[in-house]
């Protein structure tokens, strides 16, 4: 069985508070893109259990028992004593981006080994899986636009559609850890009700709808800012870091010829 975790761009991020816990609250809409992983999952000959993980394209950078696709498998494999497995996964979205990658690829391992041995998990028990595997898990196994909150876990589905607009990602040579990115957030009440996006056109949102992660990072990563006024003088109509970057994405008029050139970055632009 082959499929193709896709990733994700934030529209808006308010981080509203700090939790007892540590973690943060947030505020965002999270939109599905085009760009994916490749992965595979075939039956192999061993004992219940057994995961054998391989990949190529980027480097998932860390052992096989701690990349999230297998955490996904040995999630199931304990309440369902899964078949032996051998999993393919070749890596394009970018690590450290703000793109979900690695979520969307345990999210979609889950829903993959569900369809592959039957086991008949309906949404939400797929959501309750990917949850514990990470906060923006839960999201990829419906992969549709949702209002998110809590650390990103609690999910509204919403009617949000940017079919007249192309998408360009830009993606610099480095990375930023979500740990990074919280050093610098000062948490404040949401700046706008993102359940209103919708309501607004793309060509409306720039002085409205924000990521605070960029005031920070961007005093980090002067760099960032500069991409980001490269989009809008290329004719973006909006443009943002998603996530806690380094990602940044423009929404284009899809009759508008755009020319981006960023050495060294990752690049992608949507059909």
């Amino acid at each position: 069985m082959i499929v193709f975790p896709n990733a994700k761009i934030n529209i808006g991020l308010f981080v509203t508070e700090k939790r007892p816990d540590g973690f943060h609250n947030l505020e965002t809409v999270f939109y599905p893109i085009g760009l994916s992983d490749i992965l595979e999952i075939v039956k192999a000959e061993g004992p219940s259990g057994r995961c054998d993980f391989y990949s190529t394209g980027i480097d998932v950078g860390c052992e096989a028992e701690k990349n999230l696709i297998v955490k996904a498998y040995r999630i199931l494999d304990t309440d369902y004593h899964l078949p032996a497995v051998k999993v393919y996964l070749h890596k394009v979205i970018p690590f450290g981006a703000g793109l979900g990658g690695g979520s969307s690829d345990a999210a979609f391992m889950l829903g993959a080994l569900n369809k592959f041995f039957d086991l008949s998990l309906g949404m939400e028990q797929l959501e309750e899986y990917a949850v514990r595997l990470g906060s923006d898990c839960a999201f990829f196994i419906r992969n549709k636009p949702a209002f998110a909150s809590g650390k990103g876990e609690q999910l509204e589905g919403m009617e949000l559609s940017l079919k007249d607009y192309r998408l360009v990602l830009i993606k610099p040579s480095f990375g930023i850890s979500t740990q990074e990115a919280y050093a610098g957030i000062v948490p404040h009440p949401a700046k706008f009700d993102l359940h209103q996006l919708n309501v607004l056109k793309p060509e409306q949102w720039k002085d409205k709808v924000c990521n605070d992660f960029e005031k920070s990072v961007f005093a980090g990563y002067p760099q960032l800012a500069v991409l980001k006024q490269q989009l809008y003088d290329a004719g973006a109509v909006y443009a943002s870091m998603t996530g806690s970057g380094s990602a940044l994405y423009g929404l284009f008029l899809r009759d508008k010829e755009i020319n981006i050139v960023c050495p060294d970055c990752f690049v992608w632009q949507e059909d």
